[in-house]
């Protein structure tokens, strides 16, 4: 059985602790670093600390950030009457990305899932009816995902801000584009059923 270094194993083992990386491709990973020129090393060492030390959390929606209130809540060409309400960080990127969204975002980090022991104490849910309660919020997108944890979230959350006068909808969901129908799972076909809108 081969050995390795010491530092070899230490990186292994660190690099395996990212989500979706096993042994084998951490190994991987830590081979072609090391046969990288040392400035490359030291240039993803720098790029790491440095994310550490200038990202933090907006403090209005908790979106990542280097400035504070981040720079999608001071774009003054955003509305602030609409806000959509996400799990992840990575959500709003994928929100950005469709270009189809132009109001402000508020990021839950996490959906409640009381088997995982997540619970509403546990996400940013009391920053977002503190936001709602002092600003002039007329609608509140939950684009939660599409799974249990998430659907008991939007169901959570809507009847919380419904009482506030505050319109709440749900981000559509139903047959992708491209989708041949007859492949469709039923749960799929009944929510774009029901969600149906008019040509």
């Amino acid at each position: 059985m081969v050995k390795f270094t010491p530092s070899f194993n230490r990186l292994v083992g660190e690099l395996s602790k990212l989500p979706g990386i096993g042994r084998k491709t951490a190994a991987r990973l830590a081979l072609f670093i090391l046969r990288q020129p040392l400035e490359e090393s030291v240039a993803l060492t720098d790029a790491i600390r440095e994310l550490k030390e200038r990202t933090r959390f907006c403090s209005q929606c908790f979106h990542f950030t280097e400035v504070d209130p981040c720079p999608l809540c001071t774009d003054v060409g955003r509305d602030g009457q609409l806000i959509c309400v996400v799990e992840e960080p990575q959500d709003v990127i994928a929100i950005e990305r469709s270009r189809s969204y132009r109001g402000k975002y508020h990021v839950l980090h996490g959906a409640l899932s009381p088997l995982d022991g997540v619970g509403p104490d546990d996400l940013k849910i009391d920053a977002l009816l503190e936001r709602l309660q002092q600003n002039d919020v007329k609608e509140v997108l939950l684009a939660t995902n599409f799974d249990v944890e998430g659907e008991a979230t939007a169901l959570y959350l809507a009847k919380l801000i419904r009482p506030m006068g505050v319109r709440v909808t749900r981000l559509a969901h139903g047959i992708p584009t491209g989708s041949d129908l007859e492949y469709v799972d039923e749960a799929t076909v009944n929510y774009a059923v029901e969600g149906r809108r008019e040509l």
